[in-house]
């Protein structure tokens, strides 16, 4: 109704509303952010696993201690690689690299780039731990594991053979009938 007593055409106003509109959105666009997942590719590698490495292991033993190598090639058949990349909303992404080299079926060396410990691996993972700085504690006290040991008594053991009831014979008919 307004338009109409000023006698503004009505498609340039339009225009005028939806150009203030829309220059507003670029300042929301700014506060309100998509949520992206955590992306984790490939096998995590701590620096225990790496300094448990030794040369002359046999590959079973490398697998067990590496798991399965995310990179293991046809040409380069005694080189396994291990990779792990972690990509997180607001974070620098993390990558590490560790190759083995077997010769003869056993391991003759490993290269790495500088890994973690586990321990310090995991805090990474915690954003909220990583902010504040404290590692919950881990203990339990007297009360808590007497109170444990209540609600989990053994139950009584069950009855001796001979005073359990005899379990009763059913007759079947043969299988095949009697010739």
């Amino acid at each position: 109704m307004f338009l109409f007593k000023l006698r503004i055409p009505l498609a340039p106003a339009v225009l005028l509303v939806a150009v203030l509109a829309l220059g507003g959105c670029s300042t929301v666009a700014s506060w309100v952010t998509p949520y992206k997942i955590d992306i984790l590719q490939g096998n995590v590698i701590t620096r225990e696993q790496v300094q448990a490495l030794q040369p002359g292991m046999p590959r079973e033993q490398v697998r067990d201690i590496m798991g399965s190598p995310l990179l293991a090639s046809v040409f380069h058949a005694d080189r396994w690689d291990y990779i792990f990349t972690l990509q997180r909303q607001g974070q620098e992404p993390q990558s590490r690299r560790v190759s083995v080299f077997f010769k003869d079926g056993v391991l003759a060396r490993h290269e790495a780039d500088d890994l973690p410990s586990e321990a310090e691996f995991v805090a990474s993972l915690d954003a909220r731990r990583g902010q504040t700085g404290k590692v919950p504690p881990l203990e339990a006290t007297e009360e808590q594991l007497k109170n444990f040991a209540e609600r989990n008594k053994p139950q009584a053991p069950p009855l001796p053979a001979s005073a359990a009831p005899a379990p009763s014979t059913t007759q079947f008919p043969p299988l095949e009938p009697a010739r």
